[in-house]
């Protein structure tokens, strides 16, 4: 991984990186998810490998669907765990993409499969995206944390040591067994407003987007995304106007959250949107 610059002198080089999220749980407003979607396709990522759902899903729980294939016939899609490879295109690192569901059961041998897989394909980093519900105005930049346990990554990327006691669910499952087997491993966030979330959260999954970018020094074409979140925001104002309860709560979150982050507009902070803001502007990025 990287940030700002760092590259290999960060001690990460250019091994390839697994990124993963999952349905369920973990993932308020499917933005975390969504976040795997868009950049399987904007990536064009070419799926290698896949978990047997009888292994680790009650189809009680998640049932698979039914429907009408190219040539008319009725198939069956399974739920399960996709293992997709990509290119980056702009610094030629290999990323893994890990989407799936929640399993029902045998956590630790289904995080066992996947680092397997994962080692195969040479992978020394990996990266967990999650979402969560939060008091977050709508109004405001989605707040986006970084954790990890790897003191190396908390010095060079700025992340925090998770403080969370409490239930845990696969993503946090995965992180700990990737640092049991000496991976670099770190979890990122989106808190999405808990009032609005019901999925889509376009504007939380361009949040997640864009830290990963920043961790691996790589644009990602965004497409309509932009117009999305835009749209999105819009949209929840317009619900929030006609109720004046829902109004005033958001008020309210947006001045705690104004007078909590005050410190944000520092140099450091407007120094990295600019280096964002270059990196798009080089048109051989495909940004």
């Amino acid at each position: 991984m990287t940030e700002q610059g760092h590259g290999a002198e960060g001690g990460t080089g250019r091994e390839p990186v697994l990124l993963a999220a999952f349905e369920g749980w973990n993932d308020a407003g499917s933005a975390a998810s969504q976040a795997l979607v868009h950049l399987h396709e904007a990536w064009g990522a070419e799926h290698v490998d896949e978990l047997d759902p009888e292994e680790y899903h009650d189809f009680q729980v998640n049932r698979p669907t039914v429907a009408l294939g190219e040539d008319g016939g009725r198939q069956i899609t399974w739920p399960t765990t996709h293992v997709a490879v990509a290119t980056a295109p702009r610094t030629g690192r290999v990323v893994v993409l890990v989407h799936g569901i929640e399993p029902s059961m045998r956590w630790r041998r289904y995080c066992a499969e996947l680092l397997d897989i994962a080692a195969n394909l040479g992978v020394r980093s990996v990266v967990t995206l999650g979402a969560l519900l939060a008091d977050a105005p709508h109004t405001r930049p989605i707040p986006v944390s970084a954790t990890t346990e790897d003191a190396d990554l908390q010095a060079l990327l700025g992340a925090e040591p998770s403080t969370y006691e409490g239930p845990t669910g696969i993503v946090g499952v995965l992180q700990h067994e990737a640092s049991n087997r000496g991976l670099r491993s770190m979890s990122l966030w989106a808190a999405v407003p808990h009032y609005v979330a019901h999925p889509p959260s376009p504007k939380a999954t361009l949040a997640l987007l864009t830290r990963i970018e920043e961790l691996l020094g790589e644009p990602v074409p965004l497409g309509e995304l932009p117009d999305d979140a835009v749209a999105w925001q819009h949209g929840v104002d317009e619900l929030a106007a006609e109720d004046t309860e829902i109004a005033e709560y958001v008020h309210q979150l947006e001045e705690a959250k104004d007078t909590a982050e005050l410190p944000e507009a520092t140099g450091e902070a407007i120094a990295r949107e600019f280096e964002r803001y270059l990196r798009r502007r080089d048109k051989g990025t495909g940004a």
